[in-house]
């Protein structure tokens, strides 16, 4: 296992650009699962279109709130997490292979609910659909995905994602449908829901992803030391339940970013080490 300790200040956040970059295909999407709309935004590598790549597959990475992913016009406070020039760059400078990103949108108001698959006194909503969300994900957007664009199939070429209640339920998906996911990223994961339930279903796992981006910072809760500290322990305990399956170095990185609070700009700026770990060659 891997741990790295680094991080700038807020004003050290990276600047957005002003549109998204490269060829971003947006689908108005209809949920049966949860019975309302959202957006996919699907992200195509460069050359995704030459008729020299026509008959090539790529691998694919399905990230929660994907309102924040690529344009600060639908951000979360105007600050994206800078994906599409961060996947450009890396293959430009070939340390990762070209592949497609999908941005699947939260659905706002109910964002809580889908999110939470346990029953939490923490929360402001109690009726939570959680447990639907790898139905969701399984039965309507990957095979929505897959029947429109040259995906590559199995495992090792699947990944999914995401930050705080999206870190969540992206664990929880991986931890329900275990032969699926080759690649998982958990940013600021919100582990103390339902009493630290996630922990301990996750201490039953035998199978993870091959490959686990684990990130979080040292001021989540700002100047709550106490919080913060309790945040830093679970996302440990976490990191040593995932050593404990048998997660080595090579499969497993978690940074610990000194300073970085529980925003859009920290996952931004971790996201070019997590692309790099978990497509890497």
């Amino acid at each position: 296992m891997a741990e790295t300790i680094q991080g700038p200040t807020d004003a050290q956040a990276p600047p957005s650009p002003a549109r998204p970059l490269g060829e971003l295909k947006l689908h108005p999407f209809k949920s049966t699962v949860f019975g309302n709309k959202r957006m996919l935004r699907v992200w195509l590598p460069p050359g995704y279109g030459d008729r020299l790549s026509r008959k090539r597959l790529y691998p694919v990475l399905y990230l929660n709130d994907g309102q924040n992913l690529f344009d600060p016009a639908t951000a979360f406070g105007g600050v994206e997490w800078q994906v599409d020039e961060t996947a450009q760059r890396l293959i430009q400078e070939r340390r990762i292979e070209p592949l497609i990103i999908v941005g699947i949108d939260n659905a706002q108001e109910n964002r809580i609910r889908e999110y939470v698959p346990y029953r939490s006194q923490d929360l402001p909503v109690r009726a939570v659909v959680g447990k639907k969300y790898p139905e969701f994900l399984f039965n309507e957007v990957i095979p929505y995905i897959h029947k429109r664009y040259r995906v590559a199939s199995g495992r090792e070429n699947t990944g999914l994602g995401g930050s705080s209640l999206g870190g969540l339920i992206a664990l929880y998906t991986a931890i329900m449908r275990p032969k699926h996911f080759g690649r998982l990223l958990v940013e600021s994961p919100s582990l103390f829901i339902g009493d630290r339930k996630i922990l301990r279903d996750s201490a039953r796992v035998k199978n993870w992803p091959e490959r686990i981006f684990l990130g979080v910072g040292t001021r989540e809760l700002g100047d709550d030391a106490v919080k913060n500290q309790k945040v830093l322990d679970d996302v440990r305990a976490l990191a040593e339940i995932l050593r404990k399956a048998g997660l080595s170095g090579d499969r497993l990185e978690v940074d610990i970013d000194e300073g970085a609070t529980h925003s859009e700009w920290a996952w931004a700026r971790r996201f070019p080490d997590a692309l790099a770990f978990l497509f890497g060659k």
